[in-house]
């Protein structure tokens, strides 16, 4: 039984090390943009593309680290067996504050994945409306981090199968069927948050509302008993660091894209131009309206 405890918070641990590197590897892999001496496609039409090339970032980054990381691994080891081990006792304590429950679970449904779809649509939309690139480009690169959030945490739920907190059988273990471990609802609110706060790193009070709510989802989960500490802990590192891969990776200038919001700029008037095909026998005119 001591041996078995032993191999599962080794596995906690290896988890834990290999993907809150993930902020730093990515780092190594974003090479400075050059100017870009065409159009490049939009963000809308390279949507899944990048879905799929950042996923193969993602779970290579681990094989990516620097021998500078070393720095920072040892005691990284030290908190993670430390929170490992000490996931029993900090969730009794919890499970004893039984009126933070019910608020702490209302506060946690800003970091569900409806949530973060809602929030990827709100700045896109009106994004569109008002021609401001900036908002587009934030709807689309949170909808991008959220979805790849939401693929990385469930891909690792199904692998370490902790048990939840309340789930009533032999509390922290891994591989007994659970989906505890990491918190989805941290990982994506980490995501959207840092995709944001980095678009409007120029608005102090944006930045503090966007980590301050990942924040309060990221305590909610632990105080509602949804989550061990550790769980939250590592979903916080891997949704922040999913967003500030997406935010370096595909962020545009806006300097850049001149002519890609004057063909992109929404009007309820359409461009009309001459048609004219004389072996088709063909002769008109083309409206076309951009949405």
């Amino acid at each position: 039984m001591r041996r078995n405890r032993i191999l599962r918070c080794t596995f906690a641990t290896v988890l834990f090390l290999c993907f809150l590197s993930l902020g730093s590897a990515v780092r190594a892999q974003v090479p400075s943009k050059p100017k870009p001496t065409s159009t490049p496609p939009s963000l809308e039409k390279e949507f899944f593309k990048n879905i799929l090339r950042d996923q193969k970032a993602i779970w290579t980054a681990p094989l990516h680290l620097r021998k500078a990381d070393a720095i920072w691994i040892a005691p990284a080891t030290v908190g993670a067996l430390a929170l490992v081990a000490t996931d029993r006792i900090t969730g009794d304590e919890i499970a004893e504050a039984h009126g933070l429950v019910r608020t702490s679970e209302n506060i946690s449904y800003a970091g569900s994945f409806y949530a973060s779809a809602a929030a990827a649509a709100t700045f896109y939309l009106v994004g569109r409306q008002k021609n401001d690139y900036r908002a587009r480009e934030t709807g689309i690169l949170v909808g991008e981090a959220s979805i790849n959030g939401f693929i990385v945490a469930t891909a690792l739920k199904t692998i370490s199968q902790r048990v939840r907190p309340k789930e009533g059988r032999d509390r922290s273990e891994f591989f007994d069927g659970g989906t505890s471990f990491p918190s989805g609802h941290s990982t994506q609110a980490w995501a959207v948050a840092t995709v944001i706060a980095n678009e409007y790193h120029d608005r102090r009070l944006v930045q503090v509302a966007a980590y301050g709510v990942a924040s309060a989802v990221s305590i909610a989960r632990f105080t509602a008993g949804k989550h061990y500490l550790s769980d939250v802990l590592v979903g916080s590192a891997l949704g922040y660091g999913i967003g500030h891969y997406v935010y370096r990776k595909h962020h545009r200038d806006t300097s850049d894209l001149a002519d890609v919001n004057e063909l992109d700029k929404p009007s309820i008037w359409p461009t009309i131009t001459p048609h004219y095909n004389r072996h088709a026998r063909q002769y008109g005119i083309v409206m076309n309206w951009t949405f």
